[in-house]
């Protein structure tokens, strides 16, 4: 690991446990392979289930035929859209307020019309999994083969094929304005204009959508499923017109989500099943099945024209950003909202002028991806800031340097940050750590370096009264136990708040025991989404933590013949500060606040800050929290002769703000980098007027440990995030500037621009034809 560089004063002082590298508490288990996920789980007297899916983007169902499938023994159930009590509901994606555009439809099975190849059309619960496979053949599906329409930019056309049943297959639009951008034009010396394109991704997560469900004695459908939104128990419930406390949702251990499972999947058809047979029903999909009909990263078509003058400094910037939300709406548009805010980048630019849009198609729908929107428009901005350095004879750090935002400056919404940003630090630190190029192995390779910088938000947006509930009590021996309804997807996320407890209450992290995932145990925390759960839930434990021990010093005082503000905790023993010899065994305090009733429990709520909704015909207003800030950088090794990219190094610098376990950090820097570095140069799911080309992991190429390269991370403490103990949140910020550091070390190496995203050999060969 590399070294922690420091911010201004070292945040870490003083802490026994916050900042210190440890083991995670889960971490032993899943090295020696004892973590269960969710298809460990099986149930006595348990069903399979499975799904019919479209076998067209574009079709009218006529008919469905379920009678073949019910008549074959070990069939239980046979199950289509007319069977589910609620087969339509809307998904307000906030909590107070109703916006035109972020009501998504969320239809259980095709009724009537199927939208893209792959929609759920009927369900079917059996014996085993053979039968369930041989009865889903015997459904007959009668379809009516319908135009579609599969390019987002021609969707927009007014005599386009509506997907939905609305009156345009637009979604919604945003804009943002500042200065007057006719202006900023003419007084530009220089001005770049390109045009983008990013393409479907999946999210490629090692456990595929999985869960098994039952129903109790008392009429309850407990869920246990891999998720990263254990409150969909009520989307769950308004489906089957059950009262929310009568489906009850646990979310074991998650192999891998990186936003596919913040969507309902499998949840609903495990229900249904379940109600149908009033047996336990089991559900796991092929890894065919996921990249076929689960949701997408957003393909985008950026158009951005950036000048500058001749000197080097930004004058305007206008760009239009069109993103492909396929066949429903799901998160498209926040995920959009996300991409308006931060479409300028991390730059102070005095005249912006910025238009977005999402729009449905008859493809694979689109929803949340690590890095929510932000990795796209990211690829296009960066890429612009080294076109304006070539031009102008500038090199990529002194540009950016030139332009960075800074404490105290506005974005182009106006919201001026007020936390430190960690530009030009972290960009140059990044060039620092590529040092000199390396020297070419042979005559047709061409060694390039690039940087790319972002800034991404953490916690969801502002206006949506986020909150996050956590109960700390201390046991009767001095072990803590933490119950908090976090969704642990692998970045663990439920061993910090045992490190966020261990630290307020003086224990090890192994006298720390977190219960997590469970409606039905365990106070809700929200999603685990937006990198927001060390700011949301992590805060809730340290106010809930830091109750129980206002109690325990309270107490402490009176035995000690002191005051509480004198006493510390640490190492089990509660102790006068600069007197450590006057102290008490801490479960000897405990044991004394509950001979006098002093509870040491609390239940603690964190609440985001809130903010009225935006001005949206000028993208004005604040709409996150806080940023994490930092660069990537990269070092390409390029074959002019084959077109294979290979590379060299990677960097990822970032400020944390504070890290709560450095060994967590670094291994959320490494993934998100690696995750980048597919983006960059393989991934790819590719349509075909609907039809996916690319169904398994024979086609869609994941990046391997034999083509990653060790990546050198650095990390920087300001420790003025908004998160506990000052801590910024940083699992989707790591992935977002890797695409385009990876592009600009293209670009550097062959002195060509390459716009569209992966950076594949063909593309490689087909522009350095051109040139």
């Amino acid at each position: 690991m590399s070294d922690v560089k420091l911010v201004g004063e070292p945040t870490s002082r003083g802490y026994q446990v916050v900042g210190k590298p440890m083991p995670r508490h889960d971490a032993r288990d899943k090295v020696f392979g004892k973590t269960k996920y969710a298809d460990d789980y099986a149930v006595p007297g348990m069903l399979y289930g499975k799904v019919l899916r479209s076998q067209y983007p574009a079709a009218k169902i006529l008919s469905i035929d379920t009678h073949g499938a019910e008549k074959l023994p070990g069939v239980e159930a046979v199950m289509t859209a007319r069977d589910v009590p609620n087969n339509e509901t809307v998904t307000r994606f906030g909590q107070t307020h109703e916006v035109g555009g972020f009501e998504g439809l969320y239809r259980v099975l095709a009724d009537g019309k199927a939208r893209f190849l792959g929609e759920a059309v009927a369900l079917v619960a059996a014996e085993n999994e053979e039968i369930a496979e041989e009865a889903v053949k015997l459904i007959k599906v009668d379809y009516e083969l319908l135009q579609g329409i599969f390019d987002p930019v021609e969707a927009m056309k007014p005599d386009a094929f509506r997907v939905g049943e609305g009156e345009s297959n637009i979604i919604c639009s945003y804009k943002v304005r500042k200065g007057d951008i006719d202006e900023g034009f003419s007084r530009s010396d220089v001005i770049v204009e390109n045009t983008y394109r990013v393409p479907f991704v999946d999210h490629a997560f090692l456990e595929p959508h999985s869960g098994v469900a039952w129903l109790d004695d008392d009429g309850v459908i407990t869920i246990r499923v891999s998720t990263q939104v254990i409150e969909h128990f009520r989307g769950v419930a308004d489906v089957l017109g059950f009262p929310h406390n009568k489906v009850r949702v646990i979310a074991p251990m998650v192999g891998g989500g990186f936003g596919n499972k913040e969507d309902i999947t499998v949840e609903t058809y495990l229900a249904l099943l379940v109600w149908k047979t009033r047996r336990p029903v089991k559900l796991t999909y092929t890894r065919e099945e996921a990249i076929l009909a689960t949701s997408k990263r957003h393909p985008y078509v950026m158009k951005y024209r950036t000048g500058a003058t001749k000197d080097g400094k930004l004058m305007a910037l206008a760009a239009d950003l069109i993103s492909d939300a396929g066949a429903y709406v799901y998160l498209s548009p926040w995920v959009l909202l996300y991409s308006t805010v931060s479409a300028t980048g991390p730059y102070d630019i005095p005249h912006v002028k910025v238009d977005t849009t999402t729009v449905l198609t008859n493809n694979t729908f689109t929803s949340a991806n690590r890095g929510f929107g932000c990795p796209q428009i990211c690829f296009a901005y960066e890429s612009q800031m080294d076109e304006l350095a070539r031009q102008l004879n500038l090199s990529p750090l002194e540009i950016r340097k030139k332009n960075y935002l800074r404490k105290g400056k506005a974005m182009a919404t106006g919201r001026v940050l007020d936390h430190y940003v960690a530009f030009p630090e972290s960009a140059e630190k990044a060039v620092a750590a590529l040092g000199k190029k390396s020297v070419p192995a042979s005559a047709t390779e061409r060694v390039g370096q690039g940087i790319a910088s972002s800034m991404t938000s953490y916690g969801r947006m502002v206006f949506l009264h986020d909150t996050s509930r956590s109960y700390v009590s201390m046991e009767m021996d001095g072990s803590v136990t933490v119950r908090c309804g976090v969704q642990d997807v692998g970045g663990g996320q439920a061993s910090s708040l045992a490190q966020i407890a261990a630290e307020v209450l003086g224990v090890s992290m192994d006298d720390v025991k977190v219960f997590f995932g469970d409606t039905a145990l365990t106070p809700l925390a929200g999603t685990t989404t937006a990198t927001r759960q060390l700011y949301m839930s992590g805060n809730a434990t340290l106010k809930a933590a830091t109750e129980v021990r206002k109690n325990l010093l309270t107490k402490a005082a009176k035995m000690l013949e002191g005051r509480p503000k004198d006493l510390e905790v640490g190492e089990k023993k509660i102790y006068v500060r600069n007197e450590p010899d006057r102290s008490l065994p801490l479960a000897g305090v405990v044991k004394a606040c509950a001979a006098d009733g002093i509870p040491l429990y609390n239940a603690a709520q964190f609440n985001a800050p809130f903010r009225e909704l935006i001005d949206f015909e000028t993208g004005q207003g604040q709409v996150f929290a806080d940023f994490t800030f930092g660069t990537h950088g990269a070092e390409v090794c390029v074959d002019v002769e084959t077109g294979k990219v290979t590379v060299l190094k990677l960097i990822s610098c970032f400020d944390v703000g504070q890290a709560i376990n450095p060994l967590s950090v670094e291994g959320q820097l490494e993934g998100g980098a690696l995750y980048g570095m597919g983006y960059s140069l393989t991934e790819e799911i590719i349509l075909d007027k609907g039809k996916t080309l690319t169904p398994s992991f024979s086609e869609f190429v994941v990046a391997t440990a034999l083509d990653a390269p060790d990546v050198e991370t650095i990390v920087l403490e300001s420790g003025d995030g908004v998160g506990p103990f000052g801590a910024k949140g940083v699992g989707e910020p790591s992935c977002v500037s890797v695409a385009p550091a990876i592009a600009n070390a293209v670009c550097d190496a062959l002195g060509v621009r390459i716009v569209d995203l992966p950076l594949t050999p063909e593309r490689i060969i087909k522009a350095l034809r051109k040139i």
